[in-house]
């Protein structure tokens, strides 16, 4: 039975599972960090096509039965939390895939863009099955940004895949799910020395969301409305800009910007 407290849902459609391996592009070459195996169904399909899959779950139940299923396969089935999981124990270029429990997913992005930040060891891509509403968060375009949106696309090229009704699963979730993939930018689009300020930047622009951002950039970096202005100004956007309209271009110019 699905444990409800981890929020596992089973997803046993062959389709799905194939194009979920398809986005990974994964082949004999490669080994593969899969989050949240659960019974097995996706593990099954990346045995097929990958070199080794190293397999990280946290229900020690699931874990324990889950090598048996596969006997003779390059697979590695670790009970663990893949939030305290050491990364760098993984080679070089690995690829993530996962069919991620809802409530951890904003934490797994984090962890896989924080972890491309500190260059200790980011995989070479992730395609993840998440909840509809944050894969297209994720995936976003000037016009809907968010600061999930800003962090994953400073990091990596984000595309959608297909969208996954509720009823594929086991039992069925409130909400579609929708594959997206993203792949990990060899240098991040902002330079190492500026990230810390970059972010202080749009939290501050996303601090006060209904407001233009001649205020919020006010209100969130400590400066008075007719600063903010000149800064919008003379970074050729306008003050009358709401935060979800920038680009990260924008925000790398309102960074650059000589009165900052």
């Amino acid at each position: 039975m699905p444990n409800k407290s981890l929020g596992q849902h089973w997803l046993h459609d062959r389709d799905v599972l194939a194009h979920i391996a398809d986005l990974a592009e994964v082949g004999p070459d490669d080994t593969v960090l899969e989050i949240g195996p659960g019974l097995g169904t996706l593990t099954s399909e990346l045995l097929r096509r990958a070199g080794r899959v190293v397999a990280v779950e946290f229900d020690p139940d699931l874990a324990r039965k889950l090598p048996a299923q596969f006997p003779g396969k390059n697979l590695e089935v670790i009970n663990s939390d893949i939030l305290s999981f050491d990364l760098s124990r993984m080679p070089a270029g690995y690829k993530v895939v996962a069919n991620v429990p809802y409530y951890i997913t904003g934490k797994i992005i984090n962890m896989l863009t924080i972890n491309a930040l500190t260059n200790s060891n980011p995989p070479q891509s992730a395609v993840l099955l998440v909840q509809k509403e944050v894969a297209e968060r994720l995936a976003a375009k000037p016009g809907d940004m968010s600061i999930l949106a800003v962090s994953a696309q400073v990091f990596a090229d984000v595309s959608l895949g297909d969208i996954v009704p509720a009823e594929l699963f086991t039992p069925p979730p409130k909400v579609d799910s929708q594959v997206v993939s993203l792949k990990f930018r060899p240098t991040p689009l902002v330079a190492q020395e500026d990230m810390k300020s970059f972010f202080r930047v749009v939290r501050a622009g996303f601090s006060e969301k209904r407001k233009k951002l001649r205020s919020s950039l006010a209100g969130g970096l400590g400066i008075s409305k007719q600063d903010a202005e000149a800064l919008l100004q003379n970074a050729e956007i306008s003050p009358d800009s709401r935060a979800e309209q920038l680009s990260i271009d924008d925000w790398l110019n309102i960074l650059r910007s000589n009165l900052l």
